[in-house]
């Protein structure tokens, strides 16, 4: 039986076969300088878990209690940190997108805006692709040059341990990066199985995990370049290299998820070291 309600806010169906959600999130100072979740409101397939405050930072995770992305899903994400204030993002678990059964895909819009003096680290869990799935997701982040980012993404080429290696069939990914005015990074990826597209990703791993890090403010003014470098072993190959106005940015492929998980752990304590801080613990992978 196919269901359909009708949400007073949008006037969008939640169907049965598909649901657009949305979560938007605004986190300033309080007046004694502690950050705080001013603003939210958010629809399924999410939900927040409770926040709380780690060397000196705001601490959220953001929760997808569904099985994950269907075809015709839609969500839409808004992330803004006021000037001076300091959130951390994290997921406690994969997102992943199913077999499309209409031919439509999935697609994840997300916008973020850092003010001047703030600081925001966004630090999913992988995105898995299943068998079969239409995926596109959009990208943009409006980024004050007197603030800081720590952006992590990381997909993964499906479910290995079911046979499924890059098996999907399309992930479409646009990212923008804008510092003040300037447009400073602009990405698309098209990826198709059996085409040219995924070639880059195969040539080093069969089935490579991938990882993009962009990284601004406190965590470049003293860019570990030797210890980067260092990296790069049998199961991990990774360059990186500098943008506009301080913005750096982070590519790697990895053998499989341990090497990838063991890099980002590993990043993340080089480049909170770089800035001369403690990475604030996420309650899931990191301590």
């Amino acid at each position: 039986m196919n269901t359909c309600l009708s949400n007073a806010s949008t006037g969008r169906p939640v169907s049965g076969s598909s649901i657009s959600g949305h979560l938007t999130l605004r986190c300033e100072n309080r007046a004694d300088g502690v950050p705080i979740i001013s603003q939210q409101s958010f629809r399924a397939p999410i939900h927040l878990s409770k926040s709380y405050i780690d060397q000196g930072q705001r601490v959220l995770s953001i929760v997808n209690p569904t099985a994950g992305f269907f075809d015709g899903d839609q969500l839409e994400t808004k992330i803004h940190v006021g000037a001076g204030a300091r959130l951390v993002l994290s997921t406690p678990s994969a997102s992943r997108v199913y077999r499309t059964r209409s031919g439509a895909a999935a697609v994840n819009a997300q916008q973020f805006r850092i003010e001047e003096d703030a600081a925001l680290e966004w630090i999913p869990e992988p995105f898995i692709p299943h068998a079969g799935a239409r995926y596109v997701q959009r990208t943009q982040i409006d980024l004050h040059p007197g603030a800081t980012l720590l952006f992590f993404d990381w997909i993964a080429p499906g479910r290995v341990a079911m046979g499924e290696v890059f098996a999907y069939q399309n992930l479409r990914w646009e990212f923008d990066l804008f510092l003040g005015e300037a447009l400073i990074a602009r990405e698309r990826y098209d990826l198709t199985p059996g085409g040219a597209s995924l070639e880059a990703l195969r040539a080093k791993f069969p089935a490579a995990h991938y990882l993009s890090i962009y990284a601004s403010g406190k965590m470049t003014r003293h860019w570990p370049a030797e210890a980067l470098d260092a990296l790069t072993s049998e199961q991990v190959y990774l360059g990186h290299g500098p943008l506009s106005g301080g913005v750096y940015v982070i590519r790697a492929l990895c053998q499989d998820s341990l090497s990838a998980r063991k890099l980002i752990e590993g990043l993340r304590v080089l480049l909170y070291a770089a800035a001369e801080e403690k990475p604030p613990a996420l309650g899931r992978i990191f301590c």
